[in-house]
């Protein structure tokens, strides 16, 4: 009896990996297809080969850029490395999701000499459908210790980290917007406060003890705008009293003229921000001069 549940157990591990090595065949074919489509500016490929979900995203980015769609695509800071002497870590897969990770010199092509870290590509679909998500790249300058561990091959801390394994819920589409009327973008600086705004009631944005700018997808329009806001303190002992605001800016595109504040929601050091607030700002004629730099 013991003998029997031995073979069973070592075949069902048997199969285990070889699907497994099956899985991270697939979307490594999947991944370098992707690489091959950025590499020729093939925007068929491209939309063939990324995620819905993906394609809108960047779709979307690109337009509240005032950017053309697809040309600028391809128009990326640093190309997609290649897997070629990276060591495959393993391949998680949950439900229509999957991720693949891979430890070595990460080369985006930025020159220079690249250094040992931790790549994670992640997919979505299923069987022989599967489509390519995004790139992350996981600097492990400050976490010398796990770098030893996964150069070791324990990857102990990716099974340990949520964020980085598959979530096993297909992402949802975003709501897809068309050329921005104006470039613009929300600013937070919130010490100590998570702070989440929400611009025309189709950006959505994260500040979590933050100081950043963050693209408005859509941009804003001529006319009223709205703007949604919540905030709440991190855990702390102390009270949160430094000062925080939120702001946005638009951006001109006229080189030398700096971006117009339209919005700003201010509190001052020692006072309690709003749980939830909400407001509008206009994009008027005056506006629109000052932004071609016109008195």
């Amino acid at each position: 009896m013991f003998l029997r549940f031995f073979v069973i157990l070592l075949m069902s591990c048997c199969l285990a990996g070889a699907q497994e090595k099956q899985l991270q065949q697939s979307l490594e074919t999947v991944y370098q297809s992707w690489r091959h489509s950025i590499q020729t500016r093939n925007d068929v490929l491209w939309c063939k080969l990324t995620a819905k979900h993906r394609q809108i995203a960047v779709k979307n980015r690109i337009l509240s850029e005032k950017r053309q769609f697809p040309a600028a695509i391809f128009n990326l800071p640093a190309v997609p490395p290649s897997l070629d002497g990276l060591k495959h870590l393993g391949t998680k897969r949950e439900g229509p999701t999957a991720k693949s990770y891979y430890f070595g010199k990460i080369d985006f092509g930025l020159g220079g000499s690249p250094v040992e870290n931790l790549l994670v590509l992640s997919y979505v679909g299923a069987a022989n459908s599967w489509k390519f998500d995004q790139v992350e790249y996981v600097n492990l300058a400050a976490l010398p210790e796990i770098k030893k561990q996964l150069a070791a091959g324990d990857t102990t801390y990716i099974s340990s980290t949520p964020e980085l394994l598959p979530s096993g819920e297909m992402p949802p589409n975003p709501v897809e917007v068309g050329p921005a009327h104006f470039i613009a973008k929300v600013y937070a600086f919130c010490p100590g406060r998570e702070v989440r705004v929400q611009v025309n009631k189709i950006s959505m944005h994260d500040f979590i003890n933050d100081k950043d700018a963050q693209l408005i997808i859509g941009g804003v329009k001529a006319g009223k705008n709205e703007i949604q806001y919540t905030t709440k303190d991190m855990e702390s002992e102390e009270d949160i009293r430094e000062a925080m605001t939120i702001r946005v800016y638009i951006m001109s595109e006229v080189q030398g003229v700096k971006p117009v504040k339209v919005y700003e929601y201010l509190v001052k050091e020692g006072e309690k921000p709003k749980g939830f607030g909400s407001g509008e700002f206009v994009v008027d004629d005056k506006i629109r001069r000052r932004l071609m730099g016109e008195s």
